[in-house]
């Protein structure tokens, strides 16, 4: 082979090593579940902190589950000070009304690049003793249900009916820095329209919060 040839031969080879890798290596790109559709990975087990296995099939009741993508450190989930109050402290008043209208509830923390950090299980028990969380806190290993799912913030949220059809998803509400400033309860009302057999007025609202942390 010629000089010339062999060095366009192997910058051609170079090109094409470039690409693969970047294919390879490329950020996950999550297929968003769409309203209508039944939910992925309804008997897949997730570890609660409690060192049970969980699934969602097993969390569902008569009326359905709200699924929430959450996590320990999100300032959008925990709040930031006088800036942000936080979504997480809403979380138990939405149990409870879950709860009323027999509908399952769960947490899930799909942070793997942080699993050995802020986010592992150790920590995640830690968080979920301080903030007082009445309903299961589940480990999501490799982001696999937020991959399925399509999550791509802490929060995010999904609503499901009795049959796992996804009814409602995005945001809690119009008010990350205030719950006594909320103007739009986009889940409370999802959640009583569900329960009360009708059809969801706001079926999808845009989902705030930072981005779950995938290993790539």
């Amino acid at each position: 082979m010629k000089p010339l040839q062999n060095q366009l031969h192997m910058k051609s080879l170079f090109l094409s090593l470039t690409a693969v890798l970047a294919f390879a290596f490329a950020p996950v790109q999550a297929q968003d579940l769409a309203i209508g559709e039944t939910a992925p990975m309804v008997d897949a087990p997730l570890i609660n902190i409690d060192g049970s296995n969980l699934t969602m099939n097993g969390l569902k009741k008569d009326n359905g589950l709200l699924v929430i993508f959450s996590c320990n450190t999100c300032p959008f989930v925990v709040g930031n000070g006088n800036k942000t109050e936080g979504w997480e402290g809403r979380y138990n008043g939405l149990a409870a009304m879950a709860e009323a209208k027999n509908i399952g509830m769960v947490l899930v923390n799909s942070n793997e690049a942080k699993r050995t950090g802020d986010d592992s299980l150790a920590e995640m028990k830690n968080h979920a003793r301080d903030a007082g969380y009445t309903v299961p806190y589940v480990v999501d290993r490799g982001s696999k249900l937020a991959n399925n799912f399509g999550a791509r913030t802490t929060p995010h949220v999904y609503l499901f009916d009795a049959d796992m059809t996804l009814v409602y998803c995005g945001s809690i509400d119009d008010n990350v820095n205030s719950s006594a400033e909320v103007s739009e309860h986009y889940l409370e009302e999802a959640i009583g329209r569900l329960a009360a057999g009708k059809k969801i007025k706001t079926a999808e609202t845009k989902a705030v919060g930072c981005s779950i942390k995938r290993l790539r």
